[in-house]
């Protein structure tokens, strides 16, 4: 078993252009004074990163982690989430998308998935140059408007898609690999990497890359009405990143599942800060200890109610009180004695 590390808390959601949102420094000092021990960076946000110069800089990278570690904390992952959705992006979806991008790649879903690429092939040696073995991302999407289909799909339609998204990311996945990093996707809605069944063809698809791993974040699962803790069950092994992000589905008889294409307050299925939702966390921090899993605790503040000051405040005391210190003793070892072979005969009769 393996002591869960942490708090920790993601970034992306707290930028802003009034301190102590608007940079690196200001942020740390915030995360440090309400006691998280550790933080995620969001690599699209420059005014905490420069992954650029970071993938190609050594110095650059110590210099972030001597910032960073100058507060009290440590860089836990980077994260490509708004590149890595724009690896593989249907064209439903482009002009929406197109937000994700720079100036200069909208309009050209070409340039925009080269650069996509490119930049998360960056954060693969940016995290090797700061010392880091996990990465967070996305997958994209290809199939995503065939999720509930109508018309139906065409047979080997999904056969096809995943191929394509293998395809496009096996050339990212071997620059992980060549730098020691794992990629952890984060398993969710409007991704084609949603679930288990997803995450297993994407898997498949690549060929069991060993890079291919999870970023588990259970309040995705509570607005599927997927039993996330029998996930980690099955997916433990792949578990190397982990928000916590509470969530609740309250279905109605005008509501459920698809949400009706209303606001986030107003659905059955919405995020909530931790311990304000359904989510079970007192198991989940008992199964990813118990099966060893080696990750941060990372906060994510998406709540539809409460606000981001008052998310993050409570944030870090909920991890801690939730982190098992693993125990490097069984219980009963007290009653043990010293094997003796002879007498483990006698006691089997034998």
């Amino acid at each position: 078993m393996k002591t869960i590390k942490g708090p920790g808390i993601f970034l992306a959601q707290f930028m802003g252009t009034e301190a102590p949102f608007n940079n690196l420094e200001n942020l740390c000092k915030w995360s440090a004074d309400l006691g998280y021990k550790g933080i995620q960076i969001p690599t699209w946000e420059t005014s905490l990163i420069n992954l650029e110069t970071a993938a190609e800089s050594k110095t650059y990278c110590d210099e972030l982690k001597g910032t960073v570690e100058s507060f009290g904390l440590e860089i836990t992952e980077l994260s490509t989430h708004l590149q890595g959705q724009l690896v593989a992006v249907h064209p439903a979806y482009d002009i929406m998308f197109d937000n994700f991008a720079p100036d200069n790649y909208k309009n050209n879903p070409k340039k925009r998935t080269e650069w996509a690429i490119s930049q998360v092939k960056n954060a693969a040696k940016a995290s090797k140059n700061i010392g880091l073995n996990v990465h967070g991302t996305f997958s994209g999407a290809l199939l995503w408007h065939t999720a509930h289909p109508w018309p139906q799909r065409p047979d080997g339609l999904v056969e096809l898609g995943f191929k394509e998204l293998a395809k496009r990311w096996l050339p990212i996945l071997n620059t992980f690999d060549e730098n020691g990093v794992d990629v952890c996707y984060e398993i969710h809605p409007g991704e084609d990497l949603h679930d288990g069944i997803t995450f297993e063809r994407f898997l498949k698809a690549t060929g069991n890359h060993k890079r291919v791993n999870i970023l588990y974040d259970p309040s995705h699962f509570v607005l599927q009405q997927l039993d996330y803790i029998q996930y980690i069950d099955y997916y433990h092994e792949f578990i190397k990143m982990f928000h916590v992000k509470d969530a609740e589905f309250n279905s109605t008889g005008k509501s459920g599942t698809f949400g009706g294409y209303q606001d986030w307050k107003d659905r059955a299925g919405r995020y909530r800060s931790p311990g304000d939702g359904q989510i079970d966390f007192k198991t989940i921090f008992s199964k990813l200890t118990q099966y060893g899993c080696d990750v941060w605790a990372v906060m994510e503040w998406e709540c539809c109610i409460k606000s981001p000051e008052q998310g993050a405040l409570e944030g870090a005391p909920f991890i801690q009180k939730h982190i098992i210190e693993a125990t490097t003793k069984a219980f009963d070892d007290f009653a043990g004695a010293e094997v003796d072979k002879e007498k483990l005969k006698k006691i089997l009769g034998i």
